[in-house]
């Protein structure tokens, strides 16, 4: 039912609005943390907009209010008579959205009398932020450490959070190998816990603080640990888990002893109670639980994590990923048998009195780099099959997990990949999507050049409108691109309207090559730095000639030159909608030289925080034309090699030279105002496992001696033998 007036407390506000002295009554329900927050925002645009403060009468009303009957959930209206402005939400987070609007709308010079009417509704119910916490981290790297002072800072969460809800994310999904230790100290277990009661008390009052401001801002909370891990501290004091008990590795095989059965559930059991707020778990199978078969896994979930919810005592959401392995192995497979037995585990999960319909069931979109092409190729594991779709579900619904684990330093943001990426995946079984990275945390800015003054301070401000666009759009599909067109004139002026096209164009290079160049696992491509796994030698290299040549494609209308070549050398050829290398090379040049050219003019001299988003676009473009030149140079080498005709030699050499040029090019760009970048790529040393390697740092110009080697390589080259 529609909250009357009389349970609304008059806030009054007063400003000057084109040019005239005017006074705003705010009305809002001084009972609901989300109205508080919504008028909070409203007031804070206000005073940036240099608005005088007054108590008087009002002759311009805004009024907040929540309507469930009229509207749906997360959806809201804006109706504006001239004298009154009325923002109505479905519930209160749709509330916050519509204050958001008209925040958005003051942000870009927009008079209050001014404003339009308008209405939004979600398009998916489900829009995560993934969030790898820095401790205790699924991969144990500096490069992820280096943030654990900025994630202990509330300030943090708070600028964090404010950007959520600004761009429509509505659910921060908080994942750690073993998370309760931070957050409880566990009442039957207290050796668990490795910290002193004043250490746990400053972890829990983190925690609270960042719980209680995503729920003032309408945010969920879930938590999502791996399995199957213990504290070391729990470890060595029962002897169990011990040949891992510092979680070096996130692999291995699984102790399913029945202490720590009861250990797990307990501890779930107990953090949900301390904290009420948290709004539901997730559950993963893929980790340390080698050795169990998929049944094995999910029974052993349901007798830890499930159970333990239920004895928490109160209605609980659940992410229900499905399972990584489907044997005994943790690297990664799929089979039809999992998908049955993973859909009838989370129907019974469905049934669940404690548990809220529907269950989110996630699965990654195309593995690890969901930035490549936006047809679903493959899952964790390989391919996905019909099982959890056909029949349709009634108590769960399909999310898809966006990893990026390719551009960390660069900015990005193509919203015609965003829009396509839903549109061709999102039918009626699917609920949503997570957004997010495994080897790469957005706290710390530890890009930035030290001495640059620039209008941010954490590292997701940088990635400013890769969140605006997935969350925006996720939200709303129709969004228009004026909406972050906008964005861009009201951070820098007139002059940078042309940044959002720029962006656009430049910003397919790295899903280009991650759709000619396939992948599986995170370290396998590194889009930004055109590196990838070489499991040869296991590491993370540069990605060679041959490697160009020999890769297979991933998405299936592209074409590899080693076929390319060996097709045209026998006289066939392509379907017209077939991306062949030479078809990629002239897309690559044209959109790259056209967003160098919508950028070649700007000034930048005034703004650090403009040069670097000039200088991003830049970066984006030359090295798309630096991987033009060699798809170019590749082809003529593998002619060459299989052909002879030293004229393909030469092609060959001289656009490997030309592809050197672009990438020096790149280092001028970055070098003065990128610092070199600690990375989570590893590389195997001395027969140990793969560990991370905490030495190795990214910079363009350190991979120089690579891209060079491409050159000579072709100078040297000679005919295979038998041709």
């Amino acid at each position: 039912m529609k909250k009357t007036a009389a349970c609304f407390t008059t806030c009054f506000i007063s400003f000057i609005v084109a040019g005239f002295s005017q006074s705003v009554n705010i009305l809002y329900s001084k009972t609901s943390p989300q109205a508080i927050y919504a008028a909070g925002a409203l007031k804070k645009s206000l005073s940036k907009k240099q608005l005088a403060v007054k108590e008087a009468n009002a002759n311009f009303i805004i009024d907040l209010t929540v309507d469930t009957g009229k509207l749906a959930k997360e959806a809201y209206s804006i109706v504006n008579n001239g004298k009154k402005i009325t923002v109505t939400g479905g519930d209160e987070r749709g509330l916050i959205y519509g204050s958001l609007s008209i925040v958005e709308d003051l942000g870009n010079g927009i008079n209050l009398q001014n404003i339009k009417g308008a209405s939004e509704k979600p398009d998916l119910p489900f829009r995560a932020i993934k969030y790898d916490l820095p401790w205790d981290t699924y991969r144990r790297s500096f490069s992820l450490d280096q943030h654990v002072e900025t994630c202990k800072d509330l300030n943090y969460w708070e600028a964090f959070l404010d950007m959520m809800a600004e761009n429509r994310f509505n659910a921060l999904t908080l994942w750690n190998l073993h998370p309760y230790t931070y957050m409880i100290k566990a009442k039957n277990f207290p050796e668990a816990s490795p910290f002193s009661d004043k250490e746990l008390q400053e972890w829990q009052s983190l925690f609270h603080g960042i719980f209680r401001m995503a729920k003032e801002r309408a945010i969920e909370i879930y938590i999502i640990p791996f399995n199957i891990f213990v504290s070391p501290a729990f470890a060595k004091a029962h002897n169990v888990a011990m040949d891992n008990p510092d979680h070096d590795y996130f692999f291995g095989k699984a102790d399913t002893s029945e202490i720590i059965k009861r250990y797990t559930r307990e501890s779930v059991t107990q953090m949900l109670q301390e904290y009420p707020e948290i709004t539901g778990m997730g559950l993963t199978h893929g980790e340390y639980m080698g050795g169990m078969i998929p049944r094995e896994r999910e029974e052993w979930i349901s007798a830890t994590i499930i159970e333990g919810m239920r004895m928490a005592g109160r209605k609980l959401k659940l992410v229900h990923r499905i399972p990584l392995s489907a044997n005994t192995g943790s690297g990664g497979s799929t089979s039809i048998e999992t998908e049955r037995l993973t859909r009838k585990v989370i129907e019974a999960e469905g049934n669940l009195d404690f548990i809220e319909a529907p269950i989110w069931s996630d699965l990654k979109f195309n593995w690890s780099h969901a930035h490549s092409t936006p047809k679903l190729i493959k899952v964790h594991g390989g391919k996905m099959y019909d099982a959890l779709f056909n029949p349709l579900p009634k108590n769960y619904k399909i999310t898809w997990t966006a990893r990026n684990e390719d551009f960390f330093c660069l900015r990005w943001g193509v919203p015609e990949f965003v829009r396509e990426h839903i549109a061709l995946n999102t039918p009626g079984y699917v609920g949503g999507y997570f957004l997010g990275s495994e080897a790469y945390i957005p706290a710390k800015d530890y890009f930035t050049k030290a001495g640059m003054k620039v209008d941010w301070k954490y590292a997701f401000e940088r990635q400013w409108l890769f969140y605006k666009i997935w969350g925006r759009l996720l939200y709303n599909p129709a969004t228009p691109d004026d909406k972050f067109k906008a964005e861009f004139t009201r951070r820098y002026g007139k002059q940078a309207e042309n940044l959002l096209q720029a962006s656009a164009l430049a910003g397919k290079t790295p899903l280009r090559l991650g759709s000619f160049f396939d992948f599986t696992w995170d370290f396998t491509l590194y889009s930004e730095g055109f590196m990838a796994l070489d499991s040869k030698v296991k590491r993370v290299e540069y990605i060679s000639i041959n490697r160009l040549i020999n890769q297979p494609v991933t998405d299936p209308d592209y074409v590899s030159v080693s076929e390319y070549v060996a097709t045209t050398s026998a006289g066939g050829s392509f379907a017209g909608n077939k991306i062949t290398p030479p078809v990629l090379a002239r897309l690559l040049r044209q959109d790259c030289n056209k967003a160098l050219a919508l950028v070649k003019n700007i000034n930048t001299s005034n703004s650090n925080s403009l040069m670097y988003e000039v200088a991003d676009i830049k970066a984006w473009a030359n090295l798309g034309l630096h991987f033009a030149e060699r798809l170019e140079g590749a082809v003529a080498l593998h002619t060459y090699k299989l052909k002879g005709g030293e004229e393909n030699k030469q092609h060959a050499v001289q656009h490997l030279q030309d592809a050197l040029k672009y990438w020096d090019v790149v280092i001028s760009i970055t070098r003065p105002i990128y610092n070199d970048m600690p990375l989570t790529h590893y590389s195997e040393e001395n027969g140990k496992p793969w560990r991370q390697n905490d030495n190795l740092r990214f910079h363009w110009e350190k991979i120089r001696p690579d891209v060079s080697k491409d050159v000579e390589y072709a100078k040297s080259a000679v005919m295979n033998s038998g041709n």
